[in-house]
């Protein structure tokens, strides 16, 4: 509660631009990491979800030709 207090002592362009420049300052390595991360891992996964969805796709695609091939009474 002595924050706030504190924090609503202070003028407008002290709570809205001060504070968050100095937030970003003294955490922005830290944030730029864990954002890094983030999309790093999104990547990651994306590529994960399209390669094992073209190696499904390609087996189907062949398995279906080949046993259509196999199967020429159907």
């Amino acid at each position: 509660m002595a924050v706030r207090e504190i924090v609503a002592g202070m003028p407008w362009w002290v709570k809205w631009i001060a504070l968050p420049v100095v937030v970003l300052v003294v955490f922005g390595g830290l944030i730029a990491s864990v954002v890094g991360f983030v999309i790093a891992l999104v990547f990651k996964v994306l590529i994960l979800v399209a390669l094992v969805g073209g190696l499904v796709f390609a087996v189907r695609k062949f398995t279906s030709s080949s046993s259509s091939s196999s199967r020429g009474d159907w």
